[in-house]
C-alpha cells in the first residue's frame, strides 16, 4: 500500500471490536473504533461486526445510527464490510426462532437456520470463491476461515440488469447444506466467516480489502 487507510470499526455493542481492530492494524491499517457518526462518514473504510441474534443486532445498530450511516456511505460508494451477523444484517429480513426481522435490505432473501447435523457450525471451513475475486486474491482454494455461526443466507437472487453494473461475485461454502459465504458488491463486500480469527488467511482477504479503499 502507498499510504496508511483508516479504517473505522463500528462499535454498536454486537462485535468483537478489539480482535477486528488488532486484526486491522496487524495488516496496515490506521484503526479506530467508535460510533461517532463523522467519523465513521470521513473514514476509507468501514467495518461492521456482529455477534448475536439478527435483531439485537439490528436494534443496536439502529440506535446507534448505524443504518443510516451504512446507507448513506453505500449511497456515496464509500466502502462497507460487514462480518458474521454483520453480513446478515445486509440482507432483507432473518428469521430466529420463528420471529421474523427486517435488516437493511441491500441485498434481498432471508437469512435463516443452518440445517446441519451439527450446529453451530464452529471451526474451520473452505470456500468456493469465484476465480476473478478481487477478496480472495492471493488466496490457495483450500484456504480455511473461522466460522460460528447457526443462521446463515441459502440464496443469492440479486440481478443486475444494467450492463454498466458489475454483478456480485458471491463465494459460498458447505456445513449441512450451501449458503453464502461471503459477498463482493461493489462497495460493499462481507463474510459470513471471522477473517479476523483465521489467521494468515484471514489477514491476507483484510489486506485484499483494505487495498480497494
Amino acid at each position: 500500500m502507498t499510504d496508511t487507510k483508516k479504517v473505522v470499526v463500528f462499535d454498536y455493542g454486537f462485535g468483537n471490536v478489539r480482535s477486528a481492530e488488532r486484526a486491522l492494524a496487524h495488516v496496515g491499517a490506521d484503526v479506530e473504533i467508535t460510533r461517532d457518526f463523522d467519523r465513521a462518514m470521513a473514514a476509507d473504510g468501514l467495518l461492521v461486526p456482529g455477534v448475536g441474534a439478527f435483531s439485537a443486532c439490528m436494534d443496536g445498530l439502529k440506535r446507534a445510527r448505524g443504518d443510516w450511516i451504512i446507507g448513506r456511505r453505500l449511497s456515496g460508494g464509500r466502502p462497507v464490510m460487514g462480518i458474521c451477523v454483520g453480513m446478515q444484517i445486509l440482507f432483507e429480513k432473518g428469521i430466529e426462532h420463528g420471529v421474523e426481522t427486517e435488516g437493511l435490505d441491500e441485498w434481498p432473501g432471508t437469512v435463516g437456520p443452518l440445517k446441519a447435523d451439527v450446529v453451530p457450525h464452529m471451526g474451520w471451513n473452505t470456500v468456493e470463491a469465484p476465480g476473478d475475486s478481487r477478496l480472495f486474491a492471493g488466496l490457495d482454494p483450500e484456504a480455511r476461515f473461522y466460522f460460528v455461526h447457526s443462521y446463515a443466507a441459502h440464496d443469492w437472487s440479486l440481478e443486475i440488469t444494467n450492463a454498466k453494473i458489475r454483478a456480485p461475485k458471491v463465494t459460498w461454502a458447505t456445513h449441512g447444506e450451501r449458503f453464502v459465504a461471503a459477498v463482493e458488491n461493489g462497495a460493499l463486500w462481507a463474510t459470513q466467516f471471522h477473517p479476523e480469527k483465521s489467521g494468515d488467511a484471514g489477514a491476507q482477504l483484510l489486506t485484499n480489502w483494505i487495498e480497494t479503499l
